[in-house]
């Protein structure tokens, strides 16, 4: 069950805060941006920063914030994250769950249409997901969330059974019934993922390869739809007069700009054409007294991946425990990033799940792995060193190419190679969509990395890495990591207790023993925020913001 200490309230904070990336505090809910509640008045259009391009609106294939985002506020799923952080009504206005816990049966509102005035139906979510784990699709998100989850699912993604095997069936036009595989404490909160957003199929298969490509070739059943997509630059969302609970939506449009340096970010939010731009380093110095600046503490962890699949640098292990243990991470979240991130030692954050039996967070019960300590770290180097029978060795790290991220990487860069003797670090700087697609393919060697929850348990950042996961990506592979992480979804899926302690032991291997990826800071997000903006909710898991219940009220921005 999700606790509302999981959700954050948007709101100004104090400088020197301790702050993270996806997910909330310990105290609030999910609650809104504005300091004080307010109402709408006003033009109800906003206009926001982006750090990159969308590489895809169609929720079967999109694997990264920016698709997510969109996806989520252009779709209605059968639950929504409402203000609270407890999944609200979507399109499902309710549902029953089995008494085994294998059965769930969800029951649809009949007064719900797509943009096109198609109505939504059950059908609607049979479709998406049989298409989501369909081998024909290619998604990786489909099989990776479903899988292990809904019933058939793993033999319908490997090819072994037709998608009609899936365990989801429409048993009239407005009920759904969903068996799983096994109990799994957190499918509510899939339900809100975009991965089970629903499809209408005659519009899909009608667009064929072009679906989800352009605007036009979108098609809404949520709070806004997309009217405008200049690639690499701007999209347009205007609210969708079609929507269900369309009274409720106050924001006539949104405009998402690609900005990907802070400084013009900075300059566009001066003259009034953004009203939302996210700022690191010396822009928290300067604005961090003014009105507009606040920061969000987020459930999100970056982290060095790397690679193991061949036999480069990085399949040694005393590699690995070298390069995790030997850059200066306070050095890092205080003057590079400068934005309320702050160091992390492990895989699961801060201030995101806690133990079944007491408050206690999973980062307190498990403690810091891998910390910085640069006499170990050079210790084992050189074990490293005499391993490999070399004194040099050269690794190239994959990373984006923002301003922000260079002057990430080139700190990287400076910290291994001053406190790793013989070490070179070529740096490979590329645009977001590249690194998703060279770390699906898993053409890199060093790969700075981040992950955000997709649903609200420690498990959405520990099946990442059991082997030949999708979203390994590295090669990494140890029995005992599996075993644990079965051990959570099977036998002790039921048994809360049992779980936290499977997962607890699995962090351990993974980072404190194997030293599989490198730790690096729980993110927080400092931004130059319009005052005006006010009702934008945090979400914890799937996408970042949510927009239904925003609007702008001019009389709080003077």
């Amino acid at each position: 069950m999700k606790s509302k200490k999981l959700w954050l309230l948007l709101s100004t904070v104090a400088v020197g805060s301790s702050l993270a990336a996806c997910s909330g505090n310990s105290e609030s809910g999910g609650e809104s941006a504005e300091g004080e509640e307010g109402q709408a008045s006003g033009d109800q259009v906003v206009d926001i920063s982006i750090s990159d391009e969308i590489p895809s609106m169609d929720p079967s294939l999109v694997t990264d914030q920016h698709g997510m985002q969109w996806t989520g506020e252009t779709y209605e799923g059968l639950y929504r994250t409402g203000e609270e952080g407890d999944p609200v009504e979507g399109i499902a206005m309710d549902h029953e769950t089995s008494e085994d816990g294998l059965t769930w049966t969800f029951n649809l509102r009949e007064d719900a249409e797509w943009e096109n005035g198609d109505p939504v139906t059950a059908n609607d979510f049979v479709y998406a997901w049989q298409r989501a784990v369909d081998p024909d699709t290619a998604s990786e998100y489909g099989p990776y969330m479903m899988a292990g989850v809904i019933d058939n699912a793993t033999e319908v993604s490997e090819g072994e059974m037709d998608v009609e095997e899936l365990g989801v069936e429409a048993v009239d036009d407005y009920t759904l019934e969903v068996t799983l595989d096994k109990v799994t404490p957190y499918f509510e909160s899939l339900t809100t993922f975009p991965t089970f957003l629903p499809l209408n199929e005659s519009f899909v298969e009608e667009q064929g390869e072009n679906f989800a490509l352009e605007a036009e070739n979108t098609l809404s059943n949520g709070p806004f739809k997309m009217t405008e997509w200049s690639h690499g630059e701007s999209m347009k969302f205007e609210k969708n007069d079609t929507y269900w609970d369309a009274d409720t939506v106050q924001l006539s449009e949104i405009n998402a700009q690609v900005v990907k340096e802070t400084s013009t970010g900075v300059n566009l939010f001066e003259t009034g054409e953004l009203d939302r731009v996210s700022i690191s380093a010396e822009y928290v110095d300067q604005y961090s007294t003014e009105q507009s600046f606040r920061t969000i503490e987020e459930p999100s962890v970056f982290f060095l991946k790397m690679n193991q699949s061949n036999d480069g640098p990085l399949a040694n292990e005393n590699v690995r425990k070298a390069i995790a243990q030997s850059i200066d991470k306070e050095g890092l979240a205080d003057t590079i990033l400068n934005d309320g991130s702050f160091p992390a030692n492990g895989l699961v954050p801060e201030n995101f799940v806690t133990s079944p039996e007491s408050d206690e967070g999973f980062r307190e019960a498990n403690g810091d792995l891998l910390p910085t300590d640069k006499e170990a770290a050079q210790e084992a180097w050189a074990a490293a060193l005499e391993e490999l029978g070399t004194d040099t060795v050269e690794i190239e790290m994959l990373g984006d190419d923002t301003d922000k991220a260079q002057n990430i990487n080139a700190y990287f860069k400076n910290q291994l190679e001053e406190n790793l003797e013989g070490l070179t670090l070529n740096v490979k700087s590329v645009p977001f969509k590249e690194r998703l697609r060279l770390s699906d393919e898993m053409d890199y060697e060093l790969s700075v990395s981040g992950w955000s929850p997709d649903f609200v348990d420690a498990n959405s950042f520990m099946n990442m890495f059991v082997t030949d996961g999708g979203y390994n990506q590295m090669g990494y592979s140890n029995e005992e990591y599996d075993a644990l992480i079965e051990e959570a979804a099977g036998d002790s899926a039921d048994d809360p207790q049992a779980r936290w302690d499977a997962f607890l032991e699995a962090e351990k291997i993974l980072v404190e023993e194997d030293a599989a990826i490198a730790p690096l800071y729980q993110r927080s997000t400092a931004y130059l925020w319009n005052p005006a903006l006010q009702g934008v909710y945090y979400n914890a898991a799937g996408h970042d913001f949510e927009y239904k219940w925003a609007y702008v009220d001019e009389e709080a921005a003077e």
